[in-house]
């Protein structure tokens, strides 16, 4: 059984959707919300444990972004599906970029929620086609040349051949600490948020982190 929470701040809305989910085989809705905090708090709720959050964005208070981090954040979260009435491109990348794995629009038909909330949970990341150009456009606009320094490259090749941050300081002769900083300065600059972005943008860009540079 899936068992799923529905966030929205409109009680006609929140009640709809807590009766259409609940038409599903096999899906449940164990809970309701009507903000972001009350979100967060209903999804930590042990009783509860929801498999898939369905997040609204516009919601007064904590906003449906703020309660995405901060759901996403915890450990054996549960999946969150963003189901708002908001296509732009904005609103697009800051939800994912907050956690969601999914992103609806509340134009969609039952059979398309239906499938975005098994996708969900199968850890799948449903999208509206209407979205889904948002993120493809900010995938393009990630420019492969980033600014790093010779020593920045040398780090991350490292990353990307799995090493650990002692076992570069070793390779490269420099301290532990030093490479931290470096990586700092690369995450920034890839616009990535750990060591398995990083290593996965590697894979993508390798020929031009290897090409010489004029440093």
């Amino acid at each position: 059984m899936i068992r799923v929470l529905v966030v929205d701040d409109h009680a006609m809305v929140r009640e709809g959707l807590e009766l259409l989910v609940g038409r599903f085989e096999g899906i449940e809705c164990v809970g309701t919300a009507s903000d972001g905090a009350e979100a967060v708090a209903v999804a930590r709720a042990t009783a509860l444990a929801p498999d898939v959050v369905l997040m609204d964005l516009s919601m007064p208070g904590m906003d449906g972004v703020e309660a995405t981090r901060l759901i996403a954040a915890d450990d054996d979260a549960p999946a969150v599906l963003i189901l708002t009435t908001f296509a732009d491109r904005r609103h697009v990348i800051d939800a994912v970029e907050a956690g969601a794995v999914g992103y609806l629009l509340k134009d969609s038909g039952p059979e398309q929620l239906e499938a975005g909330i098994r996708a969900a949970a199968r850890g799948e990341s449903p999208l509206d086609p209407k979205v889904a150009g948002a993120l493809v456009q900010a995938r393009r606009e990630r420019r492969p040349d980033v600014a790093l320094t010779t020593r920045e490259r040398e780090v991350l090749l490292l990353v990307g051949e799995g090493l650990a941050n002692k076992n570069i300081a070793r390779r490269l002769g420099i301290s532990e600490k030093t490479v931290k900083t470096h990586l700092t300065s690369v995450f920034s600059a890839l616009g990535v948020g750990d060591r398995v972005q990083a290593a996965l943008w590697v894979e993508r860009h390798r020929s031009e982190l290897e090409a010489p540079t004029s440093e």
